[in-house]
Parts: C-alpha cells; structure tokens; sequence
C-alpha cells in the first residue's frame, strides 16, 4: 500500500519538506509496511507575480461548543493584540473594593487606582518582581520542553522578538506596577505568558504548526516560570477579553490582519486562480505521480490538492478511465464541496452525482477552519463520501495548517483504511 500527499496553496519547497515529514512520520507509525510519497507541486506549478504585485493597491501598507467558540474568539482577539490583556491591567488595575462604583466589579465605570498607598519605598512590588523573571525568560530555557515545543510549533524563530516585544512594552510596565501583591502578580504572570505565545503566533501567522493543546502548554510553561498558574482562571483581564472577544466584529480582526494577510495570501490565492485557468497542467502531472508505482493507493489532499485531486478522478472516471491503483481520496480543509456548489469544480457538475468509478472519499473538516466545507450533505445518499470535522481549537488561518497533528485525523485514516480493506 502506498500513500501519495498532495499539499496545497500558497506550500512552496521549505514549506513543503516541514509539513511532508510530519505527514510521512505519522503515517509510518500507524502503518509500518506502508509506502509514504509526496507529490510536490508548488514551484512548478504554483503563481508567482510577474510584476512584482504592482496590480495590488496598498502592498507596501502595513498593516463549536459555546466554550470552545469564546476560547477562540478571545485567541483571535490576543493574536490580532498580544498586548490587550495587558493593557486592562495596566490601565485599570485590579478591584481592591474600594474605588469602583456599587456594582462595578470589573471596574468598568473607572475608579481610583488600586496602589498600595502603604508600600515601602525602595521595595520591589510583586508586579516588578514578575517583570524580573519575564526577562531572564529564552526560548532555550523551560527544562528542554519549552525549546522542543517551539521548534515542534514553528514558533521558534519569532519566540525572541516575541519575548522582548512583550517584556519591553509600556502596558507590561505599567502591569506590573499596579499588581502590588500576590495574587495580582500571579495573575500577571499568566497574561504574559500569554501575550508572549500569542505575539508568537501572530509572527508565524499560517506558519505555525500549532495546536490549542501546544498553545496551551507553552502558556502553562511560561507562567511557572513567572511564579505563576495558567490552570488558575484569571479575574480581571479575563473577564474583561472574554466580554469583548464574543461581541468584537470579524471587521476589526481583519484590519489588524490586512496587511499580512495581503502580502502572506498572495502565493495561495495566485495558485488557487492559476488552477483554475490552467488545471489541467497540474491534473496531468498528479496522474502521473500516481501511476508512477503499481498498487493499492491512499490519496491525501490538502485544501487546493485536494480540489485538484477530486477534478482528476471525476474527470477520469467519467471518461471510463479511472486512475490506476486509488483506492481510497483523503481531503484535508477541502473547498472541493463548496466549488461544486459554485459550479467551479471541473470534474463533476452541479446536481450531478460522483461517476460510478469515483473511489471511496473522505473529507476532514474544523468548523473553525472557513477554508474547509462539507461533502455528504452535496453529495447526499453516496456511500463512497464521509465527512469527519476535527478540531485544534486555533483560530483560523493557524487552524488550517494544524490538521496534521492531530492524532485523531490519522486514526481516521486508518479507520477509512480498514473500511476499504485496503493492505
């Protein structure tokens, strides 16, 4: 048995080589016996800009459950803000009881600042403390774990930037200096720990190969560092994101992320346009890496390979010359489906069913991920086609990229393996 990765839009050769062997040693473990290949596409086949972007105005600017639903707005609100956390607290303290207003538990309405009118001069405060151990905080450090997870994360290279942004800013200042004792500091020490993560992945962006689970724990390591507890709830800055995260506009998020997303979605929104002028040049050489060995084969598609490779067998079949050898098609964050609503996907048309030689198809999905869509219910009835949602708790676009670690995503597979008696 062998299985063949087609990696999808915006991967070029670097890319490619990071996501392939996370891939390739996943699949090894499951299936020792098995042949893992990769079909990489990019350089050859992908869009590059001939004029430099000139044609895009503004370039150079810069620029599920309910719970899991809040745990996620408020992670798209800190990457869009690393500092925001921070900021409530350096502009708002903590609640003593004594300067808000009858109900104002938050401080919402303003108050007099909570300082220890009684601290001793010369004194370090619990705050300042804080501050001492955030910077002697580096990415090499945490007991060997913190440095596995970053380089397991891709968020190595822009953990000291991130350190250092953090730690040298006003709003972690003007935190520290209000969190006076120590339960205050310990909350602090938790909202820089995950300033800090969040201005990571801010700096990855689509890069990073981060779950919420990794997220989380990089969280927890910073904290103890700190002096402080991320399984702890926070108070106040919590409470005051958590309000905000759930009622804030996909608008803003978008601004924040304009620029970026401009530059960074050039490379992935180029190949998707390009495919679907000049598809056939890519179809041409996927059947060709695919009848390169005989056998049984396990297709494995991500996002816009998986849209080239539900084109390449519909089309084949329907011609009454299905590919050789594929047994079963894996589409990973697919628009394959919502093309076919559209009528943009070439090999099968709106309200037609799959050609009867279309082997078996299974889709995987997170809601979260709004590049990804549903299979079964467009094509409604075909036992061939199953849908699996899986969920990283990330928001997107980290969440389309964060498939492929998920251990749940490969006993899918296996199961699907095992479903086609595949071997």
């Amino acid at each position: 048995m062998r299985f063949l990765f087609v990696h999808g839009t915006g991967v070029r050769r670097e890319r490619h080589d990071t996501l392939f062997a996370l891939v390739r040693d996943r699949l090894t473990a499951r299936f020792p016996g098995a042949t893992v290949d990769s079909c990489f596409w990019g350089e050859r086949y992908g869009a590059t800009l001939s004029a430099h972007g000139r044609s895009v105005p503004g370039l150079g600017a810069p620029g599920t459950a309910p719970g899991d639903d809040e745990e996620v707005a408020e992670w798209g609100l800190l990457v869009a803000d690393p500092l925001c956390e921070l900021r409530v607290l350096a502009e708002a303290g903590w609640d003593t009881g004594g300067g808000g207003h009858p109900g104002d538990e938050y401080g919402d309405f303003g108050g007099e600042p909570d300082d220890d009118a009684f601290a001793m001069p010369g004194v370090r405060s619990a705050g300042e403390r804080v501050l001492e151990l955030l910077a002697e905080v580096s990415g090499a450090e945490g007991g060997g774990e913190q440095a596995a997870l970053l380089l397991g994360t891709g968020l190595a290279a822009g953990f000291p930037a991130a350190l250092e942004a953090v730690s040298r800013s006003a709003e972690a200042a003007g935190a520290g200096g209000r969190a006076t004792a120590e339960p205050q500091a310990r909350e602090l020490a938790k909202v820089l720990a995950r300033a800090v993560t969040a201005a990571a992945l801010a700096s990855a962006g689509a890069e990073a190969d981060c779950t919420g689970t990794e997220r989380d724990r990089l969280v927890e390591l910073i904290t103890a560092r700190l002096g402080g507890d991320a399984r702890v709830p926070g108070a106040r800055a919590a409470a005051v994101l958590g309000r905000l995260a759930m009622r804030v506009t996909t608008q803003p998020l978008l601004n924040a992320w304009r620029g970026s997303l401009t530059v960074g979605a050039i490379p992935a929104l180029g190949d998707i346009l390009r495919y679907q002028a000049r598809g056939a040049d890519l179809r041409a050489f996927l059947h060709e890496r695919i009848t390169a060995e005989p056998g049984p084969t396990v297709l494995i598609g991500h996002s816009l390979g998986g849209i080239a490779l539900v084109d390449l067998l519909a089309l084949a079949a329907a011609r009454g010359e299905p590919v050789p050898g594929v047994e079963l098609l894996v589409t990973v964050g697919s628009q394959a489906p919502f093309l076919y609503e559209l009528g943009a996907l070439a090999g099968v048309v709106p309200g037609t069913k799959l050609p009867y030689a279309f082997p078996r198809w299974l889709n995987v999905y997170d809601r979260q991920d709004v590049l990804s869509y549903l299979a079964e219910p467009v094509f409604p009835g075909d036992p061939r086609v199953s849908d699996q949602e899986i969920g990283s708790r990330q928001p997107f676009p980290a969440c389309h990229s964060a498939y492929w670690k998920q251990d749940s995503l490969y006993a899918r597979i296996e199961r699907a393996v095992a479903e086609a008696e595949i071997g």
